[in-house]
């Protein structure tokens, strides 16, 4: 097993790389005293908005490259603000374009980070998170019950509440299959997905992130889990019922 250590040097070809896509810029006739960078505020978010749209006006295709590969980077090493980043899809994009991109983007980076913890990650993951791999594996049925696997999976996706860094880091330790970590990643967070960069397509009237996660919204996303893992449930359910009576 190759030592976590090894991630370091591919941070920094992947910070390099990314370095290198901000100095090719498109020039622009205007002034614009706004620097290319992640955004870590509203404000901020707006400001880089307004920027790469201008960008996009010039080179949309140097845009699509600037935007995939900095929403990977984070997805990969586990940076948050990932909602500044599907706002700023629905902002430049739009919702027809910047949706479907952000819902493969994730899933793809998700597998990346994936991949890394699996490769480099393990002992380490071990040692420092003992008890939440036990539950993880406990919770969802990987041993024991590999059907339900995906529905769980799609689960803790759909539910707000869920640390989706843990979940990207811990799987390959439970090894859980990559094809269906990918399909949970791609399916399960396109709710969450939508509402950011529909929320971006309406940034300018925003005074802020909370008016998009209201209570009523986290609420209706927990909804959402609910209902794709109860039939599954019931279904696991009626199965030990039978096997009761038959014994």
């Amino acid at each position: 097993m190759a030592s976590v250590w090894f991630v370091v040097p591919i941070i920094f070809f992947a910070t390099a790389y990314l370095y290198g896509l901000t100095t090719m810029a498109p020039q622009l006739s205007t002034n614009n005293d706004v620097s290319l960078k992640f955004p870590g505020s509203f404000d901020e978010l707006k400001q880089i908005a307004n920027l790469l749209t201008l960008y996009y006006d010039e080179n949309w295709l140097y845009v699509v490259i600037l935007f995939s590969s900095a929403y990977l980077y984070k997805q990969s090493f586990m940076i948050p603000g990932s909602v500044f980043m599907n706002v700023l899809a629905g902002a430049i994009f739009g919702v027809l374009i910047g949706f479907p991109l952000c819902c493969i983007l994730t899933a793809i980076g998700a597998s990346f980070c994936f991949l890394l913890s699996r490769t480099f990650g393990k002992p380490t993951l071990q040692y420092y998170f003992p008890n939440e791999i036990r539950y993880l594996r406990s919770a969802l049925g990987v041993d024991k019950d590999p059907n339900s696997l995906i529905y769980f999976l799609i689960f803790l996706r759909l539910f707000p509440m869920t640390p989706n860094w843990l979940i990207n880091v811990l799987c390959p330790i439970i090894e859980v299959p990559l094809h269906l970590f990918f399909i949970s990643v791609l399916f399960g967070l396109m709710p969450y997905n939508y509402l950011c960069v529909q929320a971006g397509g309406m940034l300018a009237s925003l005074s802020s992130l909370d008016q998009v996660f209201s209570s009523r919204t986290l609420l209706q996303l927990a909804a959402m889990a609910s209902v794709v893992l109860a039939p599954k449930l019931l279904f696991r359910k009626q199965i030990h019922e039978n096997m009761k009576k038959k014994t």
